[in-house]
């Protein structure tokens, strides 16, 4: 996708996707076949509903009908959340992962999983699952250690409810 046509797509979605109170991730354009594929990735502190995603995918359908911008050939239109194990890229992202288990490989080299506790300006606060029985242990890692982190799925995590029971 040429610089202009993101910059001119994001001009036009940034109003709409805001209107829903939701943030514009991502935009990429993509060839598939004959077709081009339009993929706006949404995101909100409460998550992104299935029903907001396909309110805001006719707002964006009828917005691009207006314009050039998508050319004069046959696209197709997917908006969606980031997904569950989405990268973390922006202050933001970090902030909603809090309680979540994250894997970060650092600038050293090393990798980490470790749950977020806590994001500040300067990095996070972790704790660190013990092995082998072991208790959790806490560390602090700054952003400028990170190089690339990602939350992980936990299937069996019990939530504080159930542990407090």
């Amino acid at each position: 996708m040429s610089t202009t046509q993101s910059e001119r797509l994001r001009e036009l979605l940034e109003p709409l996707v805001s209107a829903e109170e939701l943030d514009l991730e991502e935009i990429e354009v993509a060839r598939a076949g004959r077709r081009q594929v339009l993929r706006v990735i949404v995101d909100s502190e409460q998550g992104v509903e299935l029903d907001t995603c396909a309110e805001l995918s006719r707002a964006i359908s009828e917005k691009l009908d207006e314009t050039d911008v998508m050319g004069e050939g046959e696209y197709v239109l997917e908006v969606s959340s980031p997904g569950a194990d989405r990268p973390l890229t922006e202050h933001r992202h970090y902030v909603r992962a809090t309680g979540r288990l994250a894997r970060l490989q650092l600038t050293g080299g090393d990798e980490l999983v470790a749950r977020i506790l806590a994001v500040d300006d300067e990095g996070l606060d972790l704790e660190v699952p013990g092995v082998k029985g072991r208790k959790p242990t806490s560390r602090r890692v700054s952003f400028d250690e990170i190089a690339k982190a990602r939350v992980e799925i936990e299937f069996n995590r019990k939530d504080k409810k159930e542990e407090e029971a």
